[in-house]
C-alpha cells in the first residue's frame, strides 16, 4: 500500500509537470491555431536558467522566478518569428516552432554545454499512511493546482480570456471588433512560454535536465493536449495526469525503460476510444 502511494504522488507530481506544458499548446492553439512543437524548449530554458542562477548563488524562488520569466521572453521572440508577420498560416508557423526548437539546440550547447544538470527542490518529506512522500511533489501538484485555476478564470470569466479565444474562433470579427489577432497571438506564445519554464523549473530537481530533454517533455505535452482536443484545458490536466500515474506504475511495478511507451500506448487507446465515441455522436446527430 505505501508503495502504491509513492507511485501515485509521483506520478501525479509528473503529470502536473506534463500538464503545464500541454496547457501551453492548448493555450497557443487555441488563439493562433498553431501546434508549437518548440513548446518543450522553454521548459529547457526555464530550468538550466534557474539552475544557472542559483549556481551564481541567488536564492531559491527568486532563481526559479527568473527563469520563468526568460522562458516567458523566449516564448514572445519565439512568437514574434513564427507569428509576426501578418497571414503566416499555422502550417507554416509550426514549421517556424520546429525549426526554431532546432536552432535552440546550438544555443543551449553553446550556454549550458551538452551534459544534463539538475537543482535542489524543496526539501523534506511528509508521511502518508505508511508511505513518505517527498514534499517537492506536493508543491508541483499544489502549483499545477493554481495556474490551471488562474487560466480557467481568464477564459471564461475576463474579457482578455474572450478576446484570446475570438482570435482562434473567427480572426475576421475579431480585427472588426478591434482586437489585434496578432497581439493577442504574441501574448499566448508569451504565455505558453512562461507555462513550459514553470514546468521546467518544477521539474529540474525530479530529473536532470539538457538540451535535448524538449524531445521527451514535448511528446508528453502533446499527447495530453490531444487528449483535451488541443483545446480544452481541463482534459488536458486530465490526460497528462493519468500519462504521469501509468509512467509512474510502470516504472515503479515493471521497468522504467517501458514506462513512456506504456504509458503512451494507453494514452493512444483512450484518445481512439474518444475518436469513436464522437464518430458515434456525430453519426446519431446525422
Amino acid at each position: 500500500m505505501s508503495d502504491f502511494l509513492v507511485y501515485l504522488i509521483t506520478g501525479l507530481g509528473t503529470g502536473c509537470g506534463i500538464a503545464l506544458i500541454g496547457s501551453g499548446l492548448v493555450l497557443i492553439h487555441r488563439v493562433t491555431r498553431v501546434v508549437n512543437f518548440a513548446q518543450g524548449t522553454f521548459a529547457v530554458v526555464g530550468a538550466l536558467t534557474a539552475i544557472s542562477f542559483l549556481d551564481t548563488g541567488l536564492p531559491h524562488g527568486l532563481a526559479e522566478l527568473l527563469g520563468v520569466a526568460v522562458a516567458a521572453v523566449v516564448g514572445l521572440l519565439f512568437g514574434m518569428v513564427a507569428i509576426g508577420r501578418r497571414g503566416t498560416s499555422p502550417q507554416a508557423a509550426l514549421m517556424v516552432t520546429l525549426g526554431l526548437g532546432i536552432l535552440a539546440y546550438a544555443v543551449e550547447v553553446m550556454l549550458w554545454g551538452d551534459q544534463g544538470r539538475s537543482s535542489e527542490g524543496l526539501s523534506g518529506a511528509v508521511t502518508v499512511f505508511g508511505a513518505r512522500i517527498q514534499t517537492h511533489y506536493l508543491l508541483i501538484i499544489g502549483v499545477t493546482v493554481a495556474v490551471f485555476a488562474a487560466v480557467a478564470a481568464l477564459f471564461g470569466r475576463t474579457d482578455a480570456g474572450k478576446a484570446l479565444s475570438a482570435c482562434s474562433s473567427n480572426p475576421y470579427a475579431a480585427r472588426v471588433l478591434g482586437i489585434s489577432v496578432t497581439r493577442m497571438g504574441l501574448i499566448a506564445f508569451t504565455v505558453g512560454g512562461a507555462l513550459g519554464g514553470l514546468a521546467g523549473v518544477l521539474l529540474a530537481p525530479m530529473n536532470s535536465v539538457s538540451f535535448d530533454s524538449d524531445v521527451t517533455l514535448i511528446i508528453n505535452g502533446f499527447a495530453a493536449a490531444v487528449v483535451g482536443s488541443m483545446h480544452h484545458i481541463g482534459r488536458t490536466l486530465a490526460g497528462a495526469l493519468f500519462l504521469g500515474v501509468a509512467e509512474a506504475m510502470v516504472a515503479g511495478y515493471g521497468s522504467a525503460t517501458y514506462q513512456t511507451v506504456v504509458a503512451l500506448g494507453l494514452v493512444l487507446a483512450l484518445m481512439i476510444g474518444q475518436a469513436a465515441r464522437t464518430h458515434s455522436v456525430v453519426a446519431e446527430a446525422g
